[in-house]
């Protein structure tokens, strides 16, 4: 990922002052060591200097570990914001009509909660990773200057710590992989049927779900309680083996001072200041590697949250034209559409619809007829650039479709979902959607001229409930008009996916006007199986496979039938 190649540079550089701040210790250890020795020697008097050198060597070391630790959570957050707006990007340049996309529970999971996990391991497991390749050999080469035996002992017990550390860390990385697709799997769930909480009320199916949900929730404890058993054995074998070496040591120096062990110093015997030292030394001989076994189950969830992240990178059904910029200097005129043999294929679905065939004038108003699961939808979502085109031609205004011009094409286009989504905002914000170019008096244009003048009034600034809580079916579909109004002024062709569904007789006339009227002087396509909605339509078009509701007019030459995508 070329842009985290710079903040991995300043890592590397916020590792190197942490590895300083912690071979300072040497000439510290040094100093005490050598004044211990002087007091014994009835020479106090001469310690001062030492004293005044060690604390000035503590007062550096201790600036040089808080910079080195600051430089790399700085440069681990820069590399999680660029990692971030990666995923970000891809996500926004998917088809929105990808079957194959993530939930987007479990996409704001892994984004918000789940990346996190990359700070500690960049910030804490590569610095101690470093600590250990250079400052443990550094302190077993200071040991062997005064006696090899010691730090032959420390040697020997260093290997068996990363050794074991390893066997158990493959098992804690997929522990940490599994936690955390629990992790997204049960945010997943947990968002979508909050989105459906009115629904499920009206089915009388509370109950059921906050059964599944705790099953979810005691699935994610298991899995955490055995991330966390992993974590605490790794640091049980540190601690085993680094106390083990610690205490060897402290026996050889011992009896080596008491004459019982007279080999292994370089001089003959070593004096009290010398012993001192390597006794000082021998802990901090370890300490790298207990560090390292401290964040080893941040390298582990870090690992599975990186990974995560790249598969969110992945755009399997990317946006067309989302990389080319849109021109949006156009003024409003109804627009001319032409389809050409076009045939129309679901992302991921092996067959394709039957090509179709049409044209529609500008300024008129034209209704995709039949049933569920005829293909409006995915006639609608072609002509408005969501789908690569695979067959035919495809004109808007005489432009061809194609990946250079879609972007512009879709600056020409307003669309109108089946399920608009309301956001956990006012009234005005989820008109408005925060667009450039869109004011506050177009809006409160648009509220009023979609009838929602008495929702606006009665929460002039607090937040509409998520997926539209607090608003009725009528209300959400004329707040998806107010949006249409405000979305492209430019725009000349609309297309709009059933807007009179699942709504009563009266609904669905007000709505209807109001659609009306918006598309006067545009050009408009309606994919509906309402015969009233259609009725109103200059002319229908019916899908292949689909019966055309009498008494509607003939509809545009459409080729024969082979089969109807689902």
């Amino acid at each position: 990922m070329p842009k985290s190649r710079q903040p991995r540079r300043r890592l590397d550089r916020g590792s190197s002052w942490s590895v300083l701040a912690s071979l300072l210790w040497l000439p510290q250890a040094a100093l005490l060591a050598w004044a211990v020795q002087r007091i014994a020697d009835g020479q106090a008097a001469t310690v001062a200097p030492l004293a005044a050198g060690l604390l000035a060597l503590g007062l550096l070391r201790a600036w040089c570990e808080g910079y080195g630790m600051r430089c790399s959570f700085d440069s681990a957050r820069n590399v999680l914001q660029a990692l971030r707006s990666q995923v970000v990007q891809a996500l926004a340049q998917s088809s929105p009509i990808d079957r194959e996309r993530l939930a987007s529970g479990q996409a704001a999971s892994a984004v918000a909660e789940q990346a996190e996990a990359i700070v500690p391991w960049l910030s804490r497991y590569q610095t101690a990773m470093w600590r250990v390749m250079l400052v443990s050999p550094v302190i077993a080469l200071a040991v062997a200057t005064q006696s090899w035996v010691a730090a032959l002992i420390l040697l020997l017990a260093a290997p068996l710590i990363p050794l074991f550390m390893a066997i158990v860390g493959w098992r804690a990385q997929a522990a940490s992989e599994e936690q955390m697709v629990q992790l997204g799997q049960m945010n997943g769930f947990l968002l979508d049927r909050l989105r459906g909480m009115t629904t499920l009320r009206a089915l009388g199916a509370v109950d059921a779900t906050a059964l599944r949900l705790r099953a979810h929730a005691e699935s994610l404890r298991q899995r955490t309680m055995r991330v966390l058993r992993i974590a605490f054995l790794s640091s049980a074998v540190l601690e085993l083996f680094s106390a083990l070496g610690v205490a060897m040591v402290a026996v050889y120096v011992g009896f080596h001072l008491l004459g019982h062990l007279e080999f292994g110093a370089w001089q003959g015997k070593l004096n009290l200041g010398q012993a001192l030292f390597v006794l000082l030394l021998a802990p901090s001989f370890f300490e790298p590697l207990r560090e390292l076994s401290a964040v080893w189950h941040d390298r582990a969830a870090g690992e599975a949250a990186v990974q995560t992240l790249e598969q969110l990178t992945q755009t399997r059904h990317p946006l067309p034209g989302v990389l080319h910029s849109a021109s949006s200097d156009r003024e409003q005129a109804a627009s001319y559409l032409q389809l050409q043999g076009v045939r129309v294929r679901a992302p991921g679905a092996l067959q394709a619809l039957p090509a179709i065939d049409l044209e529609v004038q500008p300024g008129e108003h034209v209704a995709l007829w039949g049933p569920s699961g005829s293909g409006k939808s995915l006639l609608l979502a072609q002509i408005a650039g969501l789908l690569p085109l695979n067959q035919g031609e495809l004109h808007i205004d005489g432009v061809a479709w194609s990946e250079e011009s879609a972007a512009a094409l879709r600056g020409r286009i307003a669309w109108m979902g089946q399920q608009p989504h309301v956001f956990a905002a006012s009234v005005a914000a989820n008109v408005g959607l925060q667009r450039p170019g869109v004011s506050a008096a177009a809006v409160a244009q648009a509220v009023e001229w979609a009838g929602l003048g008495q929702v606006l009034a009665a929460r002039p600034s607090s937040s509409l409930g998520e997926g539209g809580q607090g608003l009725s079916g009528g209300e959400a579909l004329r707040l998806a008009l107010a949006r249409l109004a405000t979305a492209a002024p430019q725009a000349g062709l609309l297309l709009v996916d059933e807007p009179t569904a699942h709504l009563d007789q009266a609904t669905a006339a007000q709505v209807s006007d109001a659609l009306l009227q918006l598309a006067q002087g545009r050009t408009l396509v309606v994919a509906t199986h309402d015969p009233l909605l259609a009725a109103r339509m200059h002319r229908t078009v019916v899908m292949p496979g689909a019966g055309a509701p009498a008494p509607l007019s003939q509809p545009v030459a459409v080729s024969a039938p082979e089969e109807v995508c689902p």
